[in-house]
Order: structure tokens, then C-alpha cells, then sequence
């Protein structure tokens, strides 16, 4: 795994690449680098005028196939069922379904069924999404994975399964991000036990980008909408954070690199996970409990009526 770079990437040919939040950061960062290795990229995002610019960025580096825009909002579940349809249609066969977008501490609002904002677009969107993508992912005798973006944010989360949109809590946007990743993780590890408990050969897998210079650390937290820890976040930033595309390197790996192992967690191998080429990386023991994983899949199922069809793993 050492000196592991974008450039380390095998040739993409002939696979298929589904990017959610792809319009910048992260995801832009990763649906460039899938064109650029002549991949299939779906390039996703909730807004129309930024998913045609991320589109522009994509096809400019793109090596093979054309790349494709589909709508996305992660926070509204008839549009994730309206963009899972046209992407099945137009795919029926996904070799990677990347699980990047995210909003991070923002104050409380709901998602338009209701959820709250943080875990309803970070885990029971994609989770509504990867249900709905299943059939089209290869099962068997197939590379094929599903890679979810989580962050060390999730050693500070509080998951209640049955309090997920803080109806009893009290509402703290950060500790909602922390609980949102942390759901993140949980989820990865329970599709891996259910998947290889039928037999699949599918890799459910987690990665995180470190501190990341991107538009979310910024600009889209609660506690930088005041100017002066607007401009501490930035130096932050500036300090030890690292690029959108050096912070995209471990969904890359996770994404791509032949030696991934399902249900494996990777990030950078820096100081303090917070930046540097990416390796296998460990979690929070709140992350391993999987009687909680359990729960939550069974939660989420009932809160957005995506039923996998996979049995609990003995």
C-alpha cells in the first residue's frame, strides 16, 4: 500500500462508477480521477447548475466513456427513488457505488420526510440509495463494491436507533454528525456481514478523507457561519488540512486498489489520521457493537421502506 497515489489507479476500463455529491470536494475530486482512468462515471448532485459545472470538470479529464449527470437530493426520498430508477435504467450493471455526499453540523432542519437533516442525508439516504442500486451491483463472482465516506467525526457520535432525528435529545449539531457517521460505519460493517452471510462476493467498505480543504469544513458547519470561526476554520484548514484530491485518496483506494477487504475502514496515514497517503485504519469501539448495526439496518428500513432482502447474519 506504500506510496499509494491517484496514479496508482489500473487502468477503469469497462467499469461503472456511481459518485453521490459529486458537484465538488470529495466527490468531484473522486468522479474526476474515475473519468481519468477511462471509467464510467454517474456523476450525482442536488443542484442543477453545479452538477453541469462538476459535469464540465469530469468530461475535461475523461479518458473513456461519456460521462453522465443524474439529480440527486439525498434528503428527499422520492428523488432518490425517481435518480435510482434512471441510473438502473441507463446501468444495469454498477461495478462501484461511491457514498460520498454529506452535510456536516448543521443547525437542525428536516429532510423533506421528516428526518433530521444530518442523518437523514449521510446514512438513511444512502442507505434508501444503495438499497435501490442493489440489483443492478453485481452479487457474485464480481469486484464489486459499495464504499461509504465516514469521518473521525464518528468517535464522537451517540447513536439511539430509535431517537435518530433527536425528538428526545437535545439537539446538538455536531454530536447529530457524530451519530450520522458513526451511522455511516455501523451500516458498512452490518451490509458486509449480511452480504457474506448470502454468499455474495460484494465489498461493503468505509473510508475517510482526514482533514480535507473542501467547502464543507468551511462554509457548511454551524459554527462557521460566525466570521471569526469562519476565518479559524480556513487557517485550520490551511495548516494540516490537505487538498479535496489528496483528501479523496482513501474512497480512491477504497474504490479501486486490488488488496481491499470488506468491511475494512481506510484513511490517511498521517498525523493523527488527518492527512497523507491512505491505509487501513481503526474505529471507534461504538463502531464494532453489532447488535447496534442490527438495530439501526432495521430502523432504517422501516423509516424509508427499502427492504434489502438480506437476512441478518448468524
Amino acid at each position: 500500500m506504500g506510496n499509494w497515489t491517484a496514479e496508482s489507479i489500473a487502468s477503469l476500463n469497462g467499469r461503472t462508477f456511481v459518485v453521490t455529491g459529486a458537484t465538488s470536494g470529495l466527490g468531484l475530486a473522486s468522479a474526476a480521477e474515475f473519468a481519468a482512468h477511462a471509467g464510467q462515471v454517474v456523476v450525482t448532485g442536488r443542484n442543477r447548475e453545479k452538477l453541469a459545472r462538476a459535469m464540465e470538470t469530469v468530461r475535461s479529464v475523461a479518458t473513456g466513456p461519456e460521462p453522465t449527470e443524474v439529480l440527486l437530493d439525498l434528503a428527499s426520498l422520492d428523488s432518490i427513488r425517481d435518480a435510482a430508477a434512471q441510473i438502473s435504467e441507463l446501468f444495469p450493471r454498477i461495478d462501484v457505488l461511491l457514498n460520498n455526499a454529506g452535510v456536516m453540523a448543521t443547525p437542525k432542519e428536516a429532510t423533506d420526510d421528516g428526518f433530521e437533516l444530518q442523518i437523514g442525508t449521510n446514512h438513511l439516504g444512502h442507505f434508501a440509495l444503495t438499497g435501490l442500486l442493489l440489483k443492478s451491483i453485481p452479487h457474485r463472482g464480481a469486484d464489486s463494491r459499495v464504499v461509504t465516506v465516514a469521518s473521525l467525526a464518528h468517535r464522537t457520535g451517540r447513536l439511539d436507533p430509535d431517537d435518530l432525528s433527536f425528538e428526545r435529545r437535545r439537539y446538538q449539531p455536531w454530536i447529530a454528525y457524530g451519530q450520522s457517521k458513526l451511522a455511516n460505519l455501523l451500516f458498512t460493517a452490518e451490509l458486509d456481514r449480511r452480504a457474506r452471510g448470502a454468499g455474495w462476493s460484494l465489498k461493503s467498505v468505509a473510508a475517510h478523507p482526514g482533514w480535507a480543504a473542501t467547502n464543507l469544513g468551511s462554509e457548511g458547519t454551524s459554527f462557521t457561519q460566525h466570521i471569526v470561526a469562519k476565518t479559524g476554520a480556513r487557517l485550520v484548514q490551511a495548516v494540516i488540512g490537505q487538498s479535496a484530491k489528496n483528501g479523496a485518496l482513501p474512497s480512491l483506494y477504497a474504490s479501486t486498489a486490488e488488496d481491499v477487504v470488506s468491511g475494512a475502514y481506510y484513511g490517511p496515514s498521517g498525523f493523527l489520521e488527518s492527512r497523507g497517503e491512505p491505509k487501513r485504519v481503526g474505529r471507534a469501539s461504538a463502531a464494532r457493537e453489532t447488535e447496534a448495526a442490527r438495530r439501526l439496518w432495521e430502523v432504517s428500513q422501516e423509516l424509508t421502506g427499502v427492504d434489502y432482502g438480506l437476512a441478518p447474519a448468524e
